[in-house]
């Protein structure tokens, strides 16, 4: 188990602003988003009066729309607005207008703290990292041990070396009745019924290939769902996704809908809570899975289920820890027989399982 920092890691130690304004730089992507809820669930409850902003690009910004947690989202338009220097110098400008009391930097780059200091923001928090210590007022160390740890945990721990508190416990995404009725109505227009068996699969990674299981292996095993079940299986996907998905059609002799680039965000992950299960590579929705606390199967290759396991309490995770495991690559050099090695055949016995709990 790594180190648990303590208050005393960071340079200082945050002083509550009483009903004041929290700026959170956010990270950039959706898997990553998710992660960081339980270090933001732990800043809200340690301010419970304080009004909390989130800086964010426009791709995750719906994950901070279905989250309580945050009181108002700053939409961060790079590529647009913002990009360049002229586009950081207009960013900043806002910032400045809302007065913000302290900036929480969960995002590690350089830029986010260049980003706070022109903004005026008295108080800069986050890891020392990146070469930024100086543009910080309170700097958390990084500490060799905290890169073993799950990246939510990683973010957690940085908040709690600041002082604040606990988190609560998930789920930390919350759909309002207006995504309920938008995804049943899809449904419907989809030619399923609210009694039906739905699957969702994402056979989709947008790090690289390395971390997908064959499209194959995914379209022989909705057909087995289908046939076993009678399951209809939904595939999601970005737009970049798509080729992944039509393999996955062909390789199913059994129909199946996808989605992929089809919806915004914050529709995929309402039609995601109405999946019985859901199976997926190593990736965002993975990760939106295991926040909707879903019945999740989690396939890994390359990477590192210890850091990048779906947090949740129903996942179950695949993973065949071969000597090259994990190398984080995005293309396999050798044979990919971590990935290869896990069988249609496995993964219905573990969907199976599930499915008849």
């Amino acid at each position: 188990m790594a180190e648990q920092l303590n208050p005393q890691s960071a340079r200082k130690i945050l002083s509550p602003p009483g009903a004041g304004r929290i700026l959170i730089r956010g990270t950039n992507w959706i898997g990553d988003a998710v992660l960081t809820l339980s270090a933001l669930s732990a800043v809200r409850n340690s301010y419970p009066d304080a009004r909390i902003f989130i800086l964010v690009k426009p791709w995750v910004a719906d994950i901070f729309r279905l989250c309580p947690l945050v009181d108002e989202i700053i939409v961060y338009e790079s590529p647009g607005i913002h990009e360049g220097i002229s586009g950081k110098l207009r960013l900043a400008g806002q910032l400045r207008s809302y007065g913000f009391d302290m900036a929480i930097l969960l995002q590690n780059a350089l830029e986010a703290a260049i980003l706070a200091r022109l903004a005026g923001i008295p108080v800069r928090a986050g890891y020392d990292t990146d070469a930024r210590g100086l543009l910080l007022t309170h700097a958390v160390p990084m500490r060799r041990a905290l890169k073993k740890i799950h990246q939510a945990e990683y973010y957690l721990q940085m908040v709690q070396a600041l002082g604040c508190g606990g988190p609560e416990s998930g789920p930390f995404l919350k759909l309002a009745a207006e995504d309920e009725r938008n995804a049943e109505a899809l449904l419907q227009t989809a030619g399923l019924q609210e009694q039906d068996l739905i699957i969702g699969m994402a056979p989709g990674a947008s790090y690289g290939p390395a971390k997908k299981w064959r499209p194959a292996r995914f379209g022989a095993l909705a057909e087995q769902l289908a046939l076993e079940f009678g399951a209809q299986t939904l595939l999601f996907g970005s737009a970049g996704d798509r080729e992944t998905t039509k393999e996955v059609q062909r390789c199913s002799r059994q129909p199946l809908i996808d989605l992929a680039g089809g919806t915004d965000l914050r529709t995929a992950v309402a039609l995601m809570a109405r999946c019985r299960l859901f199976v997926a590579n190593d990736s965002g929705l993975m990760h939106v899975a295991g926040a909707l606390n879903l019945p999740t199967i989690a396939l890994f290759g390359s990477t590192n289920p210890v850091a990048t396991a779906p947090i949740g309490e129903r996942n179950i995770i695949i993973y065949h820890g071969v000597e090259c495991s994990p190398c984080l690559r995005e293309t396999c050099p050798t044979d990919f027989r971590c990935l290869d090695g896990i069988t249609t055949e496995e993964v219905f016995d573990v969907a199976k399982g599930l499915l008849c709990r």
